[in-house]
């Protein structure tokens, strides 16, 4: 089965970048859609951006369109989530998430079956 661990986040100023990572082991990574979650304290967990397992399609929430990226190397078992232009919104621990490459890329957290742990991005102002 595999394991995602996520890696990157850390505090950051308001209009800086930052780089997430979301590293896959113990299974067939290039079988999965993978997308970033995000949750901020009190909040329900949010969608922020998916790629399909070939990277020839990808979608992004509304909040994050034109600042972040979503990419994938599949030959490292590797996601990213580059992003630029963070606001004190985007504080969040952010969350990556795989599951099978059946149909079209989901938005909802509840299509997604494997998870990692998180890693915090707290956007100073």
């Amino acid at each position: 089965q595999v394991r995602l661990v996520e890696s990157g986040g850390g505090l950051v100023q308001a209009g800086g970048s930052r780089r997430l990572s979301c590293a896959a082991s113990g299974g067939i990574f290039v079988n999965y859609h993978v997308a970033w979650f995000r949750q901020a304290p009190g909040k329900d967990r949010d969608f922020v951006a998916a790629i399909n397992w070939s990277a020839t399609s990808s979608t992004y929430a509304d909040s994050v369109k034109g600042r972040f990226t979503i990419s994938r190397d599949n030959a490292k078992d590797t996601v990213h989530l580059q992003m630029n232009s963070l606001q004190p919104d985007d504080t969040a621990v952010y969350y990556c998430a795989g599951r099978p490459p059946v149909g079209a890329l989901p938005t909802s957290h509840l299509s997604y079956r494997t998870w990692g742990q998180g890693t915090q991005v707290p956007v100073s102002s």
